[in-house]
């Protein structure tokens, strides 16, 4: 692995499960560290473990909640006003939900926070992220997107048919085609966008879903790898030497995973971008509406 000090780092969904476990890795590598989470308390506290476990001091919580498209703008303006380079991105926060859940936006839950707020971050932050030499941007997706073979155009929010896992599933191969895409967009930057597939793994992901994700959140970690073992491959992509200038692939278990042929379509991939652009704009007005030109 690299040595990351002097390296600016910014973490969604980094005080919990995979997050947690590569925001500690990566500060055990020297990174300075910025990570984005909803609660203040439970972020803070995170940060002091994460200090005291690694002795790095340089490790920052920016509050924002990714279900809010408002608030994502709130978190990159934060990090803009620290006029830091941005080496690597690492979108990671996912959420589960058993019910069906609309974001303050109207948006299903699942959808707008896996896919585009991750989206929406990213593109507030390109234009640091290209002035910076040889950044990484990294999302997070998994290989529940082979469960759909295609993109809910018709109807992106599941108002007919919701079920959980397709639901999910449908989120994380946004997540890819997100990454086909921008890679698309940066191929004449030294900008690198890959997507990781953590394998199947024991989180807190779906622990909100009231008794139910009570129960069985703890079950299944009793038979699913650890965080800091599902973060290995989130890990390696931000920090490894050996794949510098590795971009536009697909990760498992430190290994590129050739992806299903849906997963790549450019004409769909270019959809995606498209209406994500135009769902973004219908939904906040801000000096950043006209970002998207990479």
């Amino acid at each position: 692995m690299g040595n990351l000090a002097n390296k600016t780092v910014l973490i969604t969904g980094a005080t919990s499960g995979i997050g947690l476990a590569s925001s500690k890795a990566l500060a055990k590598m020297g990174a300075e560290l910025y990570l984005i989470g909803r609660n203040s308390k439970k972020g803070e506290k995170i940060i002091k473990e994460i200090k005291s476990e690694t002795g790095n001091q340089s490790i920052y919580l920016i509050v924002g909640d990714l279900s809010s498209l408002t608030e994502v703008v709130k978190i990159a303006e934060t990090f803009l006003s620290y006029n830091k380079p941005l080496h690597i991105l690492l979108n990671n926060a996912g959420v589960f939900n058993t019910i069906r859940k609309l974001t303050i936006d109207g948006y299903e839950e699942m959808f707008a926070v896996n896919y585009l707020s991750h989206f929406l971050l990213t593109n507030l932050l390109l234009e640091r992220i290209k002035s910076t030499d040889s950044a990484r941007i990294v999302n997070v997706a998994s290989g529940a997107h082979m469960l759909v073979k295609k993109m809910n155009f018709e109807d992106l929010n599941f108002n007919n048919g919701f079920k959980s896992l397709k639901v999910y599933s449908h989120s994380k191969l946004a997540n890819i085609l997100f990454t086909y895409e921008l890679t698309n967009k940066l191929k004449e930057s030294s900008v690198t966008v890959n997507s990781v597939d953590p394998g199947e793994v024991g989180t807190n992901l779906g622990s909100q879903n009231g008794l139910f994700g009570k129960i069985i959140s703890p079950l299944m970690k009793l038979f699913l790898k650890s965080p800091e073992k599902g973060a290995k491959t989130s890990i390696y992509i931000c920090a490894s030497c050996e794949i510098k200038g590795v971009t536009g692939e697909n990760f498992r278990n430190c290994k590129v995973k050739e992806l299903k042929p849906w997963a790549t379509n450019a004409e769909t991939a270019k959809k995606l971008w498209d209406i994500s652009e135009r769902l973004i704009n219908s939904s906040i007005k801000t000096p950043y509406n006209n970002v998207y030109k990479t």
